[in-house]
């Protein structure tokens, strides 16, 4: 479905923007535009890095970040707030969009969490695993992980989402987002460990040859 060119032609920001999600959506329920405008200038950038990163070209992610406001503009009058926010119903328009672009290009969905912009929010406990280890054997081992497990790390570290958010945006159950996150962070302290193992015995050898070289 085509974006009408003018879709998103709003004016700069306004006394709306300092108003809170509930009542801005409110207002665009019922027709208001310039209510609607203001949530779109407030999600539109994160929208965008979320589906940049995760289909790595500039153009396709303008292209589908419209759509996804197009799509949440046409269906606002069924959003309800029931415990999820806004953004969360943005992030599982984007979500399905994005899955739907892997497929109809019969490509293989890859999430490169070195091109994900910081964090938003305060660092959850957990993150301190992922703080205090080196990046780059942090990337390789969240590289072997499962999409929907590299998914959940975006969604929880990097976008901030509550679980309940996150199980909306990925169609399952909070408590098998639970079960998932558990599951990932064991697999990503073993595998954490199984690559500093590697790089400690790869180091042990080049100071064995260095030592051998200068004798």
């Amino acid at each position: 479905m085509s974006v009408p060119e003018d879709m998103f032609v709003f004016p700069d920001a306004g006394p709306l923007d300092q108003r809170s999600d509930e009542e801005l959506v409110l207002r665009a329920i019922d027709g208001d535009r310039e209510a609607f405008g203001a949530l779109y200038r407030r999600y539109v950038k994160q929208i965008y890095n979320f589906i940049l990163y995760r289909v790595q070209h500039p153009q396709e992610a303008e292209d589908l970040t419209a759509r996804v406001f197009f799509r949440a503009l046409q269906n606002i009058h069924r959003f309800e707030y029931r415990g999820l926010s806004f953004s969360a119903y943005l992030y599982r328009i984007a979500h399905n969009l994005v899955s739907n672009w892997h497929r109809d290009n019969s490509r293989v969905q890859s999430i490169p969490l070195e091109d994900a912009p910081p964090p938003r929010t305060e660092v959850h406990p957990e993150a301190l695993l992922i703080q205090e280890e080196n990046r780059e054997v942090l990337l390789q081992a969240i590289r072997a992980l499962p999409e929907d497990r590299q998914l959940l790390l975006i969604l929880k570290f990097v976008e901030g989402l509550s679980n309940a958010e996150i199980a909306h945006i990925m169609g399952r159950t909070e408590g098998a987002i639970k079960s998932l996150y558990h599951r990932t962070l064991i697999a990503l302290r073993q595998h954490l460990k199984s690559l500093q193992y590697e790089e400690a015995r790869r180091g042990r050898r080049r100071k064995r040859a260095s030592g051998a070289q200068a004798n």
